[in-house]
């Protein structure tokens, strides 16, 4: 069997993808992981028009190898102000607690893909664009299409696989529900439909012909190169790259990542759709699936002053500590030297 599908649809040396996660990474990781040889990804969900140019324009700089950006595709909820108040009064003996004041409307939220977006993203065609959520509208995406970028799209389910097939993606992460942040999933909300990589792989890799790539508590040699030799033609690791010098992880989320054991669980708490993160105070005190939690994006208005005041005291009561759940091969080393040696140690389970 060989191992060369990733170099003809990604262009790069290894079956590496790095995740992108939002919060907790700029362009440095980006350039780490590809200029070793792997994909690696800005995620721009969080990133205002000119923040995203200056990252791009960083990349650009930074190497000549592909890498690949990473947008969301939901739809803006409208306002709900009973909601929004009711989620307000439950975090209000927060705020009471650490002496301060309930916020407004929320702001700096995470703002779906564009034609704004697109324009900017226009001027520097990147080798790889990849969708959470779904895709965006049909124009919009054939633009993306028009600059030769490949395009990707999460499924975690069977029908997602086959939804994105149908609408022209290029290849499909198979997000396994083992993954850290985000649950890619569109076409459902019902959290029973999420199974594990290894269950949920072989099903797309029989339903689709586009190529697959596996995502989702991947973290070590083992891991890739069981999926490689399951038919994905890379796989895409995220929570292994937390700990790596380049990623802006927080001095909380990594203290939180060294745990001897790292307990995480799916909660809407952080945003107002499901993501995988670990256990923390927020959690265990609301319950992790709150139904008091507004719409997604807006759960994180109301929590940004606790969170900010909570991380200035070394505390990460109110913070999403976004996890897989396989830490394991967390390492503190740069992330290029982690994406060489889980390619060299990959060869002994081929």
């Amino acid at each position: 069997m060989t191992f060369t599908r990733h170099r003809d649809l990604l262009g790069v040396e290894l079956p590496i993808l790095q995740a992108p996660m939002a919060g907790v990474q700029n362009s440095a990781l980006c350039i780490a992981v590809s200029n070793a040889g792997g994909l690696g990804s800005l995620p721009c969900g969080l990133l205002g028009l000119e923040a995203m140019r200056a990252e791009l324009s960083a990349i650009r700089a930074g190497t000549g190898k592909p890498y690949g950006v990473n947008f969301f595709c939901h739809s803006m909820p409208a306002a709900d102000e009973v909601r929004e108040a009711a989620w307000r009064a439950l975090l209000l003996p927060y705020f009471e607690e650490f002496g301060l004041e309930l916020p407004g409307a929320a702001t700096g939220l995470r703002a779906p893909f564009s034609s704004q977006a697109a324009d900017i993203l226009e001027e520097f065609k990147p080798a790889i664009v990849s969708f959470h959520f779904g895709l965006p509208s049909a124009p919009l995406l054939n633009r993306v299409k028009s600059w030769s970028s490949k395009v990707l799209g999460c499924a975690t389910t069977v029908d997602e696989a086959r939804w994105l097939e149908a609408n022209g993606i290029d290849a499909i992460i198979a997000q396994g529900s083992e993954a850290g942040g985000h649950r890619g999933m569109f076409l459902t909300d019902d959290l029973s439909t999420q199974i594990g990589t290894m269950a949920l792989l072989p099903q797309i890799l029989d339903a689709v012909r586009v190529p697959v790539i596996a995502a989702g508590g991947i973290a070590n040699a083992s891991g890739i190169g069981a999926v490689l030799h399951m038919g994905a033609i890379a796989a895409q690791v995220g929570t292994a790259y937390l700990l790596c010098t380049e990623a802006t992880t927080g001095a909380a989320h990594r203290a939180a990542l060294k745990q001897s054991y790292v307990a995480t669980a799916l909660t809407n708490v952080f945003s107002g759709r499901p993501a995988r993160g670990i256990v923390n105070r927020l959690m265990h005190d609301v319950g992790a699936m709150s139904r008091a939690a507004p719409e997604f994006p807006l759960a994180a208005g109301a929590l940004a002053p606790l969170r900010a005041h909570a991380e200035s005291l070394g505390r990460d009561d109110f913070s999403p500590l976004w996890c897989g759940q396989n830490a394991a091969g967390c390492r503190e080393i740069g992330a290029a030297e982690l994406t060489r040696a889980l390619a060299a140690e990959a060869v002994q389970w081929r």
